[in-house]
């Protein structure tokens, strides 16, 4: 296996060798790729199942959403740890990201980046050219309007970088049909977008100082604490009320959606009053990957599971 040796590594580090993967895979953000491949695989089950496409119909086009969207998703970390190498080695959080570390140097960075999304969105393509479409939208967003723009500007850079992280469904939808005017894909779409909000509220209020001393503005940065636990539950509140939209799809998967999303705006109403807004905000963190996994995980299970019966 290749590895990069200590002097290699930058000021401060001393391990002797670090695995060539381990360090693609951190440069890349392969936890970031993995989640957004259930979103993107949701998308595309729930398009086969409204088509009622047999899974191995369509075997060849789910194969290349998969290894194109890895590549997109991976391309936007890349460029994303490049750009933000300055802010990065301020957060304890990042401060140990390759790109920061110099472990990645900045023409690797950028060919693996460049490479990655030239490879995606042609794979994509190959699928449909629609997904592909979605992919380099995703990509832009994630990295011009989002890491370049408004990450260091305005606190409404989360609802900017959320435009890209709800396009991974869109991608599995276009990847079976071009036909996007489905209430499954729009309630979706609409899931992905609002979920993001408090997910990263909940992260911002945990990493509140270490955002302050990179000057990002974030909102608990910004505003404090209770505007952000306000515009938490406005967020909650939206997406509870956009349950509905998974109705015409199935009923079961709007209670289902509906009964975590009231789950996730009760746990915000108690447990701030309750916890210290440390505890409070890692309680609602890890409640939002429960209900993105449980609820994603469900409709790839029904969409692939009920048309066998």
């Amino acid at each position: 296996m290749r590895t990069l040796k200590g002097n290699q590594l930058g000021a401060g580090y001393d391990l002797a060798a670090i695995p060539f993967t381990k360090v693609l895979f951190d440069t890349i953000k392969i936890g970031i790729i993995k989640s957004n491949l259930i979103a993107m695989f949701a998308g595309l089950s729930m398009a086969l199942f409204v088509l009622d496409i047999p899974f191995f119909d369509k075997v060849i086009e789910i194969a290349l959403a998969f290894v194109g969207s890895t590549l997109v998703i991976g391309s936007a970390g890349a460029f994303n740890n490049l750009y933000d190498r300055d802010i990065d080695i301020i957060m304890e959080r990042t401060k140990q990201r390759p790109t920061v570390t110099g472990r990645i140097g900045t023409g690797t960075g950028l060919s693996i980046g460049i490479g990655m999304a030239a490879a995606g969105l042609i794979i994509l393509y190959l699928a449909t050219p629609l997904a592909a479409l979605f992919g380099f939208l995703g990509l832009f967003l994630y990295v011009v309007p989002y890491t370049m723009w408004t990450k260091r500007r305005t606190v409404y850079n989360t609802e900017v970088g959320s435009l890209s992280g709800a396009t991974p469904p869109l991608i599995g939808w276009a990847a079976i049909t071009p036909d996007m005017m489905h209430w499954g894909i729009a309630a979706l779409f609409v899931l992905m977008l609002v979920w993001q909000m408090p997910h990263f509220y909940a992260i911002a209020i945990r990493r509140t100082e270490e955002y302050r001393a990179a000057n990002v503005p974030m909102l608990p940065v910004v505003k404090g604490l209770h505007r952000t636990y306000l515009q938490t539950n406005f967020y909650l509140a939206a997406l509870l009320v956009s349950s509905i939209l998974f109705w015409p799809f199935s009923p079961f998967i709007a209670v289902t959606a509906a009964v975590l999303s009231l789950s996730w705006f009760i746990l915000s109403l108690v447990g701030y009053r309750r916890m210290q807004p440390g505890g409070w905000a890692k309680a609602m963190f890890i409640f939002s990957l429960n209900h993105i996994t449980i609820l994603l995980s469900i409709i790839i299970g029904y969409s692939l599971i009920k048309p066998l019966f």
